[in-house]
C-alpha cells in the first residue's frame, strides 16, 4: 500500500483502462478553468494584469483572487461571482469518469469509499509533527507555505504525506537548500525529481518546454522556487516576531547512498506525492 490519486487507484483495481483515465483527466482541463483565465474570458482584467498578479504571488502569500482584488484589478463583487462559477462548474475525475461513461454513479460511489478506506492511513488532518521542537508554529508554518507555493506557483496536483522524523536525507535527482539564522538556526531542503525539476522549470522560464535548457539553468529554476517559498516564510515569521535571516540557495550533491541526519539536529521529513509519479521531499534540519 501507498499514496496514491483516486485515478491510480481506480487503474490499479481494474474499474477503468488508462485510456479511459486519460480521457477523463482531458475533459477535466476543458471544464475546470483557473479563475484568471476565467476573468480573462469574461473580459474582466488583461493578460498584462494576469501577469502582473502572477508576478506579485510569488512574494505574497495570498490566493490569486484576493490578490486581483487587492491590487485593483477585480472588485470584491465581480471576484465573488468568479468564485461561485469556478464552483459551480468543477469537475472532480470520478464525475469525469462518469461522464464520458467509464463508471456508473453506483459505481462512483463504491470506489469512492474504497479509496478512502486504502487511503485512510495516510490521510493527515492538518500539519502534525511527529515530536516536539523549539519553535514548532514556526515548522508547520513553513510546511504549510511550501504546500501553498506547489499550488499557486507551480499549479501541481499533490497529496502530502504525514511528516515523520528523519534518521537520514535520502538522495534524489536534485537538492537545494537555503538556510535561516536568526532567533531560529535551521536548513529548508527540497529534493525533486528529473521530471518535477523540468516541471519547475517551465512555470519558472515561462516556457512550453525546457528540453534543451542547460542543467544549470534547471538547477536555477528550483532554487529560486527555494527562494520564493523562504521569502515568504521570512516574512510570514517576521509578523509572528521571529526574526529569521535567509541566505542565498545552494545545490547539494549527496551519496547513493544518503546522507544522515547531523549531530545536534532534529530532521522533519515532508513527503509529498506529485500526481504523475514524479517526487518531491521537504526536509527541515532543525538545530536543537
Amino acid at each position: 500500500m501507498a499514496v496514491k490519486f483516486f485515478g491510480q487507484f481506480l487503474v490499479e483495481q481494474g474499474a477503468v483502462t488508462s485510456s479511459a483515465l486519460l480521457d477523463a483527466i482531458e475533459l477535466q482541463d476543458k471544464k475546470n478553468v483557473k479563475l484568471g483565465e476565467m476573468a480573462l474570458a469574461m473580459g474582466l482584467i488583461t493578460p498584462e494584469e494576469i501577469q502582473r498578479a502572477h508576478n506579485a504571488q510569488m512574494s505574497h502569500d495570498i490566493k490569486m483572487g484576493d490578490l486581483l482584488v487587492k491590487m485593483g484589478f477585480l472588485t470584491p463583487d465581480q471576484l465573488s461571482d468568479l468564485l461561485t462559477r469556478q464552483k459551480n462548474t468543477h469537475l472532480y475525475i470520478g464525475e469525469a469518469l462518469v461522464q464520458i461513461g467509464s463508471l456508473t454513479q453506483d459505481q462512483l460511489q463504491k470506489h469512492l469509499d474504497d479509496f478512502k478506506a486504502d487511503q485512510a492511513q495516510y490521510v493527515s488532518n492538518g500539519i502534525e509533527l511527529p515530536v516536539k521542537t523549539a519553535n514548532d508554529s514556526i515548522w508547520e508554518m513553513t510546511a504549510d507555505i511550501t504546500y501553498k507555493m506547489i499550488t499557486r506557483v507551480l499549479d501541481l496536483q499533490y497529496r502530502p504525506g504525514k511528516c515523520a522524523v528523519a534518521t537520514a536525507i535520502t538522495p534524489n535527482f536534485m537538492m537545494a537548500a537555503m538556510d535561516f539564522s536568526g532567533d531560529v538556526e535551521a536548513r529548508y531542503l527540497i529534493s525533486v525529481s528529473e521530471g518535477l525539476q523540468k516541471s519547475i522549470a517551465k512555470v519558472i522560464l515561462s516556457e512550453d518546454s525546457v528540453d534543451n535548457e542547460p542543467a544549470e539553468v534547471l538547477e536555477d529554476t528550483v532554487m529560486e522556487f527555494v527562494n520564493v517559498v523562504c521569502g515568504n516564510v521570512a516574512a510570514k515569521a517576521s509578523q509572528m516576531g521571529i526574526l529569521m535571516n535567509i541566505n542565498p540557495p545552494v545545490t547539494l550533491s549527496l551519496p547513493s547512498c544518503g546522507l544522515k541526519a547531523p549531530d545536534g539536529h532534529t530532521v522533519l521529513c515532508f513527503p509529498i506525492h506529485i500526481e504523475d509519479g514524479e517526487k518531491m521531499e521537504i526536509f527541515l534540519l532543525i538545530k536543537n
